[in-house]
């Protein structure tokens, strides 16, 4: 089973790091659209669906916000514990190699 199942560390910090940047960009782009206001838009009606898309849009962005954090804070936890297992495996191949010589 062992050799079915594998785990590159750093593309598990890799990966952590994209989502981090994802979360940055979902921000940077409802900040930008916060700026735009519906009534410069046209209509009364597209402003009124800018208005809604809006409400929906930070809604959903929230959302996805929350649950990119708790994924990457997982993550995390998970890079850092393979990354022990991985320290403490060295270290006792090291000392089995001590002792038998």
């Amino acid at each position: 089973m062992g050799d079915q199942f594998r785990t590159d560390i750093d593309q598990l910090a890799a990966f952590t790091k994209d989502l981090q940047g994802a979360q940055d960009s979902l921000d940077q782009v409802r900040t930008a659209l916060q700026s735009v206001r519906a009534d410069q838009i046209g209509t009364p009606e597209l402003d009124e669906a800018c208005d809604t898309f809006q409400e929906r849009w930070k809604y959903g962005n929230e959302q996805i916000k929350a649950r990119i954090g708790k994924l990457t804070e997982g993550l995390k936890q998970n890079t850092e514990s393979y990354r022990e297992v991985e320290t403490s495996l060295e270290e006792s191949f090291r000392r089995a190699a001590a002792a038998g010589k």
